[in-house]
């Protein structure tokens, strides 16, 4: 019970934790569709990978038992950008180079390719990132749960509001509205479950994070 990531009921640990298979939601608001993934969190060689990403990483053992610093590792370490992680994301159409996101079911091959290789596997899109990022976050004992959102917020100057600026004519400034709402798409990220003692008193709970790689923020 003094464990950060411990849940209280057997059937949140049976669902964010045991459970090896589930729903990814996509679509649009209007038209919502569901694909069945195969998490597989404990299936021969998926363990050897999991741990293979922490040292890819250079993760020391002593901070493996923090699931702030593990989410964080392994939310950087799912994609492939800058350190060579799980998966490359491909947006552009083209997929003869590797394998369509569409395609996959599930997690388990796409980390023993990664763990037999040693190179990143393509392709991926915002819902194998965060698939994979359930299976080995799973794994390696914290709760998570794949989640999909609908008309997605983008917030570029860190205000926490989405802005629209107009000058005396109210005539629309351009080169200020940069923020904007993914009305026409949906983005898939994660929840882990754990306690905060680096927040204040109030921030204990599901907590999100998104290996889906995105542009730098601050550097």
């Amino acid at each position: 019970a003094d464990d950060n990531v411990y849940m209280e009921k057997t059937s949140d640990l049976n669902e964010y934790v045991l459970n090896e298979t589930g729903r990814i939601f996509y679509g649009t608001e209007d038209q919502i569709a569901e694909r069945s993934w195969n998490y597989g969190q404990f299936d021969a060689g998926v363990l050897e990978a999991c741990l293979y990403i922490l040292d890819r990483r250079g993760m020391p053992h002593s901070a493996r038992g923090d699931p702030v610093m593990v989410s964080r590792v392994v939310s950087a370490m799912v994609n492939s950008l800058d350190d060579n992680g799980v998966l490359v994301g491909n947006w552009t159409g083209d997929y003869a180079q590797g394998t369509n996101p569409s395609a996959w079911a599930g997690s388990v091959d796409i980390l023993r390719a990664y763990h037999r290789g040693g190179a990143p596997v393509r392709f991926g899109q915002c819902w194998v990132f965060a698939g994979v990022m359930t299976t080995v976050l799973r794994c390696l004992g914290l709760p998570t749960r794949t989640v999909t959102n609908y008309n997605s917020a983008h917030d570029t100057d860190v205000s926490l509001t989405t802005d629209i600026y107009f000058d005396e004519n109210m005539r629309p400034m351009e080169r200020l509205n940069t923020d904007s709402v993914w009305y026409w798409n949906f983005h898939v990220w994660n929840d882990c479950w754990m306690k905060r003692p680096d927040l204040p008193d109030g921030y204990d709970g599901w907590q999100v994070v998104d290996a889906t790689p995105q542009e730098t923020s601050s550097g």
